[in-house]
């Protein structure tokens, strides 16, 4: 399970938060692609992506996601990842058709959860076809884990359906979330017990959570998402100045836990990413 390196994986946006709330978000596809080269320089190997139309809104427009993809494959060397989870709002269809934009990873969410005050919808039949949709067009998962039941899910998955594009298990816990497992060294350890053999996974905390799972899942030799996505504070009392601030500091601890952040090429080895599609 672990490996001599940290795989940093920036999740810069996410569909949660409002622009008007948090100016310094970034929204629009220039502002997205200076994020990605900024955190690429700090040690980020891999971007996960969640997309707004011209209001700043959630969305899953193909053409969007399409440019997006170019985008950030001409000014950066990151895995490019699309969330296939959109807003909680978001129809099923749309998000199975986001994998025509053929990032190189895109996530599979693995089961329905409380979201704070809404529902994530994710029945089983979804979960296989995006499984199935992404090995059929060469793109490789990254299995979301909101609750240590979703990591049964992933067996009873692979058990039938079989291993995903690029042949590695790789899974991102995401911890804190309310209504989903708590972020704390008690239950990513519990989770680990509960990986399928072979798998790498990287831990999300939310949050205040953020640094706890982060320390963690370093010494559980683990990786590590970070970015506004899923927090808004550096500190107590200290808002993020901005993604690369949070990707920076999670290389550096990375570098003292003497796994040093791996360079995307490395990443693209650990997760089985093939040479990338062309859109």
């Amino acid at each position: 399970m672990s490996r001599p390196g940290t795989l940093l994986t920036v999740a810069p946006t996410g569909a949660e938060h409002a622009k008007s709330d948090v100016p310094h978000l970034p929204v629009t596809l220039p502002e997205l692609v200076e994020t990605a080269r900024d955190c690429e320089q700090v040690g980020a190997a891999m971007v996960h992506v969640h997309i707004r139309d011209d209001d700043a809104r959630p969305s899953l427009d193909l053409g969007r996601l399409k440019d997006t993809v170019q985008a950030l494959r001409t000014e950066t060397n990151l895995v490019v990842q699309l969330s296939t989870g959109g807003s909680v709002h978001d129809p099923e269809a749309d998000r199975l058709r986001a994998l025509d934009a053929l990032p190189d990873s895109a996530s599979c969410t693995m089961g329905t959860i409380n979201f704070g005050d809404e529902v994530f919808l994710n029945r089983w039949e979804f979960v296989v076809s995006l499984h199935l949709a992404m090995r059929e067009r060469g793109i490789v998962p990254e299995y979301e884990i909101f609750d240590l039941g979703h990591l049964a899910a992933l067996r009873r998955l692979l058990d039938r359906h079989g291993l995903p594009a690029g042949g590695r298990v790789h899974v991102d816990l995401v911890m804190g979330v309310p209504g989903g497992m708590p972020g704390d060294a008690e239950t990513l350890t519990a989770a680990l017990r509960l990986l399928p053999e072979g798998a790498t996974f990287s831990a999300t905390g939310i949050g205040r959570t953020s640094l706890p799972v982060m320390f963690t899942a370093l010494g559980a030799g683990g990786h590590l998402r970070v970015g506004m996505e899923d927090t808004l504070s550096y500190a107590q009392g200290q808002p993020v100045r901005d993604n690369a601030q949070l990707v920076a500091r999670a290389a550096g601890l990375a570098r003292i836990a003497q796994r040093p952040p791996l360079s995307p090429a490395d990443a693209r080895a650990l997760l089985g990413v093939r040479d990338p599609v062309q859109v």
